[in-house]
């Protein structure tokens, strides 16, 4: 049965483009085109489209409010399409958060270097997102023990801080994962790795506002992202977790509750000099897919930590992270998987579970939990 997609922007060239490259695929059908935000919120109602894709600024209504009131009304997985740049990233972030699971950019060239590469890669987001039963759950609001390091219960900017945990697609058995909770030490380890790509961004903010601001450990952060975006994304995650999370830089020192995050476009690695851990931020070679890559990261925290690692890979498309986590289990690290029926994409954290990999296999809502727990 094809994915059914609407297809949303004021440019009627840019929505002809969308169409077409969509209608390319048989296992895909338009079923509707919006030019702005109010025609999508009546078009979601009516079509009950699988998918939509979004443009954010629009006339009559935005595309961050569009996505606000479908999901209060017709819930469905919407794609953003993004301009790349600092406002842009600032707004995707707010879409995300308003309930969009992923965004793609609007220019094809930022996609990938070939144009036909490109379209496929909007083709394969469109059908991993639509392909699975949408129902998303409650908001989940940050309060008491969880808000930022000043206590407050949302950032300067006054929104509130909730955060959204994907939906649930039923599973078989073998593959569902069992509650788990066994209180772990991190008194075991000497460093968290975290590995995300789609649905990511919201899954990092559940996990990490858990965390307590005196959390023993450094963290090491790879989210598939634009380099325009993750400055803009530590800064928010800086203001709602109680820990400290910044972009790294080349030559910071991992230091306890400081979560550095992946440069988007670069590789980080990390390695031991002069008695201390510091990452090492390179640019990333033509024949790496990810920049940043989870697996360029977690090699070089096997050799840096052998088995004094954890690491986790949460909700991606792809398998990246699955040999990075194959080399850090031989040396004796604990890997954790998130569960398929909390991903946005179960991905990445499949090609983990189906190689043997994962110690465990969690819920999103247990990560962090158990973490905090651990301290």
């Amino acid at each position: 049965m094809a994915v059914r997609v609407l297809v949303v922007d004021d440019s009627g060239f840019f929505r002809r483009r969308i169409v077409e490259i969509l209608n390319a695929d048989p296992s895909i059908e338009v079923v509707g085109t919006a030019s702005n935000g109010q025609e999508a919120v009546d078009q979601a109602a009516s079509l009950s489209p699988d998918v939509i894709t979004m443009d954010i600024e629009m006339p009559v209504m935005d595309g961050i409010t569009a996505v606000r009131r479908i999901m209060a009304r017709n819930p469905v997985p919407i794609l953003m399409f993004s301009s790349i740049t600092t406002e842009g990233a600032k707004a995707t972030l707010d879409a995300l958060e308003a309930g969009a699971v992923d965004f793609l950019p609007k220019k094809f060239e930022d996609i990938a270097r070939d144009q036909e590469q490109a379209k496929e890669v909007l083709r394969r987001r469109v059908k991993a997102v639509g392909r699975r039963r949408f129902s998303p759950p409650p908001a989940a609001t940050v309060s008491s023990g969880l808000g930022s390091r000043g206590g407050a219960a949302a950032p300067p900017s006054g929104r509130p801080v909730a955060v959204t945990s994907p939906a649930g697609l039923p599973t078989p058995r073998s593959a569902r994962s069992v509650p788990d909770r066994t209180p772990i030490q991190l008194r075991d380890f000497r460093v968290v790795l975290i590995g995300t790509s789609t649905g990511g961004p919201l899954a990092l903010q559940k996990v990490l506002a858990e965390l307590p601001a005196h959390f023993p450990l450094p963290l090491l952060l790879v989210q598939h992202m634009p380099g325009t975006f993750t400055p803009a994304f530590a800064q928010r995650l800086d203001q709602l977790c109680r820990i400290r999370i910044k972009e790294a830089g080349d030559g910071d020192v991992l230091a306890p509750g400081l979560a550095l995050l992946a440069p988007g476009g670069k590789q980080m690695l990390v390695e031991a000099r002069g008695g201390q851990h510091r990452v090492r931020i390179t640019d990333s070679s033509p024949e790496q897919h990810y920049r940043p890559s989870v697996d360029v990261t977690f090699n070089s925290a096997a050799a840096a930590f052998r088995g004094d690692a954890l690491a986790i890979i949460m909700t991606g498309m792809g398998a990246d992270g699955r040999e990075g986590a194959r080399l850090l289990k031989r040396c004796g690290a604990k890997i954790w998987a998130q569960d398929e029926e909390s991903c946005v994409v179960y991905g990445m954290p499949a090609a983990v579970v189906d190689a043997g990999l994962a110690d465990r296999v969690l819920p999103l809502s247990q990560i962090g939990r158990l973490l905090a727990e651990g301290c």
